[in-house]
């Protein structure tokens, strides 16, 4: 550690960046939880939700430290609130995926074979919006440099302006494939619908974190023009 880094603090953006990998690989898991759903192989689901429960325990012990020795005189170009606001809101992504799992663990519920493809193309989705994400939190770091202005902040912005359109998307097919449910509800029984909703919603909340996360850093850069 350097004598700059000793008497200010260490930049908290290298940590930050690895909390987002963190939840990231949570995420990536959906595709293969809706898959061993749809396959109904609940081992696999179980082995998948324990894999999602482990990530997102790490991603709180790396949140946790992130607070813990979030510099109080480091020459920051955002505010420690708003840093740790966007801390929050990441971190709500990894909770919304384990909620995700938790679901599709505690009922083994069967997906109509009409609406398997949507479900499994939902799911991806949701991962393209937080790839969106991803790639604006790999330039936290280039943000920081340029103290969130400049070009490296435009494109920043880009990033997240993508992000909140596949977000607008994963809200079209979240309407459609309830649609497309509900024309089934003569062939399904309440308690599956309800299920069925209740993946869905789940999902929907991955989307909407990941879009409220980049707004967060939309609205660092701005307050930093």
């Amino acid at each position: 550690m350097t004598i700059i880094n000793k008497i200010f603090g260490a930049s908290p953006f290298g940590p930050l960046l690895e909390h987002a990998k963190k939840v990231h690989e949570c995420i990536k898991l959906i595709p293969e939880l809706m898959d061993a759903l749809i396959n109904e192989d609940h081992e696999r689901v179980h082995c998948l939700q324990d894999c999602v429960s482990k990530l997102e325990y790490e991603a709180d012990q790396i949140k946790h430290d992130i607070r813990e020795n979030l510099p109080r005189r480091y020459f920051l170009p955002v505010s420690r609130e708003d840093l740790d606001n966007y801390l929050h809101m990441q971190d709500h992504i990894a909770d919304a995926v384990e909620d995700f799992a938790v679901i599709l663990l505690i009922r083994k519920t069967r997906i109509h074979h009409d609406l398997t493809d949507e479900f499994l193309a939902f799911a991806k989705h949701i991962v393209s919006v937080a790839d969106k994400l991803m790639v604006a939190a790999k330039e936290m770091q280039n943000l920081a440099e340029t103290s969130f202005g400049g070009a490296e902040a435009r494109k920043v912005l880009d990033l997240i302006q993508g992000l909140g359109q596949e977000e607008w998307k994963a809200d079209r097919m979240q309407r459609k494939l309830s649609m497309h449910i509900y024309e089934k509800e003569k062939e399904l029984d309440p308690v599956t619908i309800l299920f069925y909703e209740k993946i869905i919603i789940s999902l929907s909340q991955i989307a909407n974190a990941a879009d409220n996360t980049g707004e967060v850093l939309r609205m660092m850069i701005v307050k930093g023009r």
